[in-house]
């Protein structure tokens, strides 16, 4: 019976800590996506403002 005990305390344990672990990881991951989406929002900008001056250069090149 002790034995059953201190094999299900370590199991225990172990999903305790492994919890710990995944808990720890989907922090850093939701630091990391919230990260990634502010410099996807940064070039998708770049790339409108990019996009806007090409639009400008062909309207200004003579039509030939």
């Amino acid at each position: 019976m002790d034995t059953e005990f201190a094999q299900l305390e370590a199991q225990l344990e172990q999903l305790i800590s492994q919890h710990e672990r995944l808990k720890a990881d989907n922090a850093d991951l939701r630091t990391r996506v919230g990260r990634l989406e502010a410099d996807n929002r940064t070039l998708a900008d770049k790339v409108r403002l990019a996009a806007d001056r090409l639009e400008s250069l062909l309207h200004k090149l003579p039509e030939g």
